[in-house]
């Protein structure tokens, strides 16, 4: 297996939840309803805020386009800030509770598309990628790194 990019971000839960809480936010527009769903759920489960889960699935997205740019080293990224699909790169929670990446709609083929592209030359356009994620929060920050990877 050779990594190819790694992402690393820090979110305050504080201030993201204040983010969250402006009328008219967007904030909750940037997760999918599976992500929203499991961060509700998990919230009731551990008796806290979804503000902490939601950073924390943020700086993980984050971590995923960091990751994915460095895949790509000099080669322009497939989305710019102002077109990132973020709904679309869905960080869930597996049934022990450890995160995983789905990237919907378009985003894995891009990925793929882009990665192989670079990777190998343009050789093999859709190389077996494999992502790892590791979310962890302690006090009031929110951290995830992220590793892309093809086998």
């Amino acid at each position: 297996m050779m990594m190819l990019g790694v992402g690393h971000d820090v979110v305050d839960v504080r201030a993201f939840e204040e983010q969250l809480a402006i009328p008219g936010s967007r904030m909750r527009a940037l997760f999918s309803a599976r992500e929203l769903r499991q961060v509700r759920m998990r919230a009731e489960r551990k008796h806290d805020g979804e503000a902490v889960h939601l950073a924390g699935r943020w700086a993980a997205k984050e971590s995923v386009v960091k990751a994915w740019c460095e895949a790509l080293g000099a080669a322009a990224p497939p989305y710019t800030l102002d077109d990132t699909p973020w709904a679309a790169i869905e960080v869930l929670s597996e049934a022990n509770g450890s995160p995983r990446i789905v990237l919907g709609g378009d985003v894995e083929s891009r990925l793929r598309i882009s990665v192989g592209a670079h990777v190998r030359g343009g050789m093999e356009p859709e190389p077996d990628l494999r992502w790892f994620v590791s979310i962890s929060h302690d006090g009031g920050i929110a951290s995830a790194v992220v590793m892309l990877c093809a086998q």
